[in-house]
C-alpha cells in the first residue's frame, strides 16, 4: 500500500514539473530576443541571465534550510511554484526592458526556493519504491515539458505570433502546474510519512563524509558542462547548424535526457550508484563532438549532452538520498545545488573566455573536469 502511495505522489509531483518546465523553458528560449527588442543590449541580456541563474541556485541553501527548521516544506513549494510559474506568463505585459528582467530574475529565484523542498519531498518516496526509479521518473517527466515547451514557443513564432503572444500562451501550464500541486498537497499532506523507520538507518543528523565528496565531485561536473548557451552561440558562429535548426537541435538534447532518465534510475536502483561512473563517461564525450564535429557529430554530440543532463538531473539526487539523514534532506539539496550552481557559474565564465583564444581549449577544460568527477564518484560510492 505504501509502494502504490509513494508512486502515486512521484506521478503528481512529476506532472506538475512536466507542465512546469513546459512553461519556463518554453519562455527561456525566446525571453533574450524579447529583451533585446524592448531595447536591452547583449550584455545586458546576458547579466540577466548569469544573475537569475546564481540567486536561484545561492537560495537553495537558503530555503532549504528554512524548510526543515520550520518542517513547512509544503509552504516553500507553494511560494516557490507560484513565483517560479506567474512571473513567466507576466512577461506578456511587459512594455520597458528593466520590468522584464526583474521577472526574468523573478522566474530563476522562484525555482531557487522550491527546489530543495521538493527534492526534500519526491526523497521520502525512494525508501519505498528505489531513489533512482523517484529521480529517474522526475527527470523524465520534467525533461518531456522541455522539449514541448521550446518546441510550442518555435511554432507560434514560425505563424508570426510574436513574443507576447507566446508567454500568453504560457500562462495555461503554468495555471496547469499550479492546480495538480494543490491536489499534490491534498492527497499527501504529509509526505515524509512515506519514508517511516528512515530516521532509524542514521546515527547521526550530520551531513556524512560522502555527502561532502558528492558535492566536491558535482562541483566538478557543473565547471565542466557546457551551457547551451555557449553551444548555440558556437554553432552560429562555427556555421555548424542552420540558426533555425539550433532550437531544434536543443529539443533533441532534452528529448534524449527524458528518454535517458528513467534507464538510467533503474540502472541505479539495480547495480548501485556506480553507474553514474558510466553515465558521467559518457557526458563528458559530448564537448569534442559539439565543439569540434560538423552537423552529424554535433547532434550526437548533443545526444550525449541530453544523457548528461539526465544523470545530473537523476542520479545526483538519488545518490545524495542515501547519505543525507531525512530531518537535514532540504538543507543537504540547497547545500548540494548551491555549489553546484556556483560552480556552473564559474565554469561557464572560464569557457566562455577560452572560446575567445581556443576552441580546442574549451572542449579539453571540459573533457578534463568531468573526468577528474570520476575517482571522486567512485570514493564516495564506496563510502557510502
Amino acid at each position: 500500500m505504501k509502494n502504490r502511495s509513494a508512486l502515486h505522489f512521484v506521478v503528481i509531483v512529476g506532472i506538475a514539473n512536466f507542465f512546469a518546465d513546459f512553461t519556463y523553458e518554453g519562455a527561456r528560449g525566446i525571453v533574450g530576443p524579447f529583451l533585446g527588442s524592448l531595447g536591452a543590449s547583449a550584455a545586458l541580456v546576458g547579466f540577466v541571465a548569469g544573475l537569475g541563474e546564481l540567486m536561484g541556485y545561492g537560495l537553495r541553501s537558503v530555503s532549504g534550510y528554512f524548510a526543515d527548521k520550520t518542517h513547512r516544506h509544503w509552504a516553500f513549494a507553494f511560494l516557490g511554484y507560484t513565483i517560479n510559474m506567474l512571473a513567466v506568463p507576466a512577461l506578456a505585459l511587459t512594455t520597458r526592458w528593466p520590468l522584464a528582467a526583474s521577472l526574468v530574475v523573478a522566474e530563476r529565484v522562484g525555482r531557487g526556493i522550491r527546489k530543495p523542498t521538493v527534492e526534500a519531498m519526491l526523497s521520502y518516496a525512494g525508501r519505498s519504491i528505489g531513489a533512482g526509479w523517484v529521480f529517474g521518473l522526475n527527470e523524465a517527466l520534467d525533461q518531456a515539458g522541455a522539449t514541448v515547451g521550446p518546441l510550442l514557443m518555435a511554432l507560434i513564432l514560425y505563424l508570426n505570433g510574436g513574443f507576447r503572444t507566446g508567454f500568453g500562451v504560457l500562462l495555461i501550464p503554468a495555471l496547469l502546474c499550479l492546480a495538480i500541486l494543490v491536489a499534490a498537497r491534498l492527497r499527501h499532506p504529509r509526505p515524509h510519512e512515506l519514508e517511516e523507520g528512515a530516521a532509524d538507518t542514521f546515527a547521526t543528523t550530520k551531513l556524512r563524509r560522502a555527502y561532502w565528496i558528492y558535492l566536491a565531485a558535482g562541483s566538478l561536473i557543473a565547471a565542466g558542462f557546457a551551457d547551451f548557451a555557449l553551444i548555440g552561440f558556437h554553432f552560429q558562429k562555427a556555421n555548424t547548424v542552420p540558426t533555425n535548426v539550433i532550437p531544434v537541435f536543443y529539443a533533441i538534447a532534452m528529448a534524449s535526457s527524458a528518454v535517458a532518465s528513467i534507464p538510467l534510475g533503474r540502472l541505479f536502483d539495480r547495480f548501485g550508484p556506480n553507474i553514474s561512473l558510466f553515465a558521467f563517461l559518457i557526458s563528458a564525450a559530448a564537448a569534442p563532438l559539439v565543439f569540434l564535429g560538423s552537423s552529424v557529430p554535433a547532434l550526437i554530440g548533443m545526444i550525449l549532452w541530453g544523457i548528461g543532463m539526465s544523470a545530473q538531473g537523476s542520479l545526483f539526487q538519488a545518490m545524495l538520498t542515501g547519505v543525507i539523514p531525512p530531518q537535514k534532506r532540504s538543507t543537504a539539496f540547497g547545500l548540494f545545488d548551491t555549489g553546484y550552481g556556483i560552480a556552473w557559474f564559474a565554469g561557464s565564465a572560464v569557457m566562455g573566455l577560452l572560446y575567445d583564444r581556443s576552441i580546442l581549449a574549451v572542449a579539453a577544460f571540459s573533457v578534463s573536469l568531468q573526468l577528474a568527477a570520476l575517482p571522486l564518484f567512485s570514493i564516495a560510492n564506496k563510502s557510502r
